[in-house]
């Protein structure tokens, strides 16, 4: 079945497979189809300049270039790292880094709930009585860390 697919339609599947790779990538993204897909696109435009090329030769070029193309992608977007113009977007909680709150519950065992505003977040710090002003100095997934002024 696959030999019929890609003797038979060649180019075409293999744009087919990148098209789908991508659309999978769009709906789950995380920059791990797209580069299978490209590899998959790449692998097609080869059979496209080569339409002799056997489908086995065909598998095992899309299978090196998906493991090359991922590695090299993975180090571009390590030595460029994406800039934002809201770097904080899905890490809400580090925009309470530095800010200073007053305790409206003492911290016991070191841990309690900070209310800000309308809404409560978990917070870690040494003991303190209520009423004490404290400094966000950090996050930790959904908790944050404070220490006493």
């Amino acid at each position: 079945m696959i030999e019929e697919l890609f003797v038979t339609y060649g180019i075409w599947a293999w744009l087919s497979v990148g098209a789908v790779l991508i659309c999978i990538e769009v709906a789950a993204p995380g920059a791990f189809f797209l580069w299978i897909a490209v590899a998959a696109i790449v692998t097609g435009l080869v059979t496209a300049v080569a339409p002799e090329f056997a489908w086995k030769g065909q598998l095992a070029l899309f299978a090196v270039l998906s493991v090359v193309v991922s590695i090299l992608g993975r180090r571009f977007f390590r030595w460029r790292p994406i800039s934002s113009e809201q770097p904080n977007l899905n890490r809400r909680g580090a925009k309470f880094v530095g800010r200073e709150y007053t305790l409206s519950e003492a911290i016991v065992n070191g841990s309690a709930r900070l209310k800000m505003g309308e809404t409560g977040w978990r917070i870690e710090g040494p003991d303190l009585p209520e009423g004490t002003r404290v400094r966000v100095v950090g996050i930790e997934g959904a908790t944050l860390k404070v220490e006493a002024l």
